[in-house]
């Protein structure tokens, strides 16, 4: 069975605004705006953290998000292998710099897909943010000594973290965080497998979990694949409201 790869490459409208948190040129926010006063719909994307998948993959996320109602900030960020503290330290930086840029008086949702349900998870553990409503992980790399393992894109934690564990980057090894946590994942993932979700959700109980029969890692972040719509929708009401 091959994953569905047709998103990442469809056309969709262009961000209504671009905004800069830093003078890199990857530290860039695409933003939707919406007619509905609604929480902050923060897209955290996947790629496994390589250079090669920036924001724009996303981008058929962020105008579907923006069309129900939600205003959307889609984070660019650099992905440098062996530096995976530059990462890290642009979503931070962008998440501190929210409040200068946007209206967050009602609070925001993280939204992560893949190496970005990792950055999500890591940034609700370790920084724990006051406007921070909930995350909502789409087959997060939620175990990176596990991900390790199973070699998940031919070594993309090593090319991303180095050859040493990073326990301090690990979702699976850190404190549970004070937001709710929802992770969605199809049961034929192949890029990243369920067991990867498995794994943290036995460390941090607590976090909810969506398990979509039949279906695989794209679809999670597909507006046209109906049951994982409805399920994102549907939490995300559930924790902007």
């Amino acid at each position: 069975m091959t994953e569905d790869r047709s998103v990442l490459t469809r056309e969709s409208r262009e961000p209504d605004e671009e905004l800069r948190y830093g003078d890199h040129p990857d530290q860039v926010i695409d933003v939707w705006h919406a007619k509905e006063y609604r929480p902050l719909v923060v897209i955290v994307h996947g790629g496994f953290w390589r250079p090669e998948y920036d924001r724009t993959h996303a981008r058929p996320l962020g105008e579907a998000l923006a069309a129900e109602g939600w205003p959307v900030a889609s984070l660019e960020y650099r992905r440098e292998p062996g530096n995976p503290d530059a990462t890290t330290t642009d979503i931070r930086t962008a998440l501190d710099r929210l409040p200068d840029l946007l209206d967050v008086h009602a609070g925001y949702v993280l939204v992560g897909h893949s190496a970005g349900g990792h950055l999500a998870l890591w940034a609700a553990a370790t920084l724990n943010p006051v406007r921070l409503r909930g995350v909502v992980a789409l087959a997060p790399v939620a175990d990176l000594a596990l991900a390790d393992k199973l070699n998940l894109d031919e070594g993309a934690v090593r090319d991303f973290a180095g050859d040493e564990p990073r326990t301090d980057l690990d979702p699976a090894t850190l404190p549970a965080a004070i937001a709710p946590i929802v992770i969605i994942h199809g049961a034929t993932d192949q890029r990243v497998p369920l067991e990867v979700t498995d794994a943290y959700l036995r460390a941090h109980p607590t976090a909810r979990l969506h398990l979509l029969p039949e279906k695989g890692h794209y679809e999670l972040i597909d507006p046209e694949s109906e049951e994982p719509w409805h399920v994102l929708i549907t939490e995300l009401t559930r924790l902007t409201s």
